[in-house]
């Protein structure tokens, strides 16, 4: 199941996109699927049609983990 996140990278707008498994600790390239800015428009700097970047995780700031909206919502107790 994909993992929606959203990579930081350095002096670039960030990037909404899918990877299958977190990056290890060792890892020094990160994969990312379908890589779209946050309004779901073209990365700018990408050749049109691309679906996959790897990209070292050295020009990566930090990663944003996004929940899925497949989620259970949260029910709280209401006092009527």
């Amino acid at each position: 199941m994909p993992i929606t996140i959203l990579v930081h990278i350095t002096n670039e707008d960030p990037v909404v996109g899918e990877i299958e498994v977190m990056p290890d600790l060792k890892d020094t390239m990160i994969v990312v699927q379908n890589p779209r800015r946050r309004d779901g428009k073209d990365v700018h700097y990408l050749e049109e049609g691309v679906t996959t970047v790897v990209w070292p995780i050295s020009r990566i700031t930090y990663i944003e983990i996004m929940t899925g909206e497949e989620e259970e919502p949260l029910v709280s107790f209401v006092r009527e």
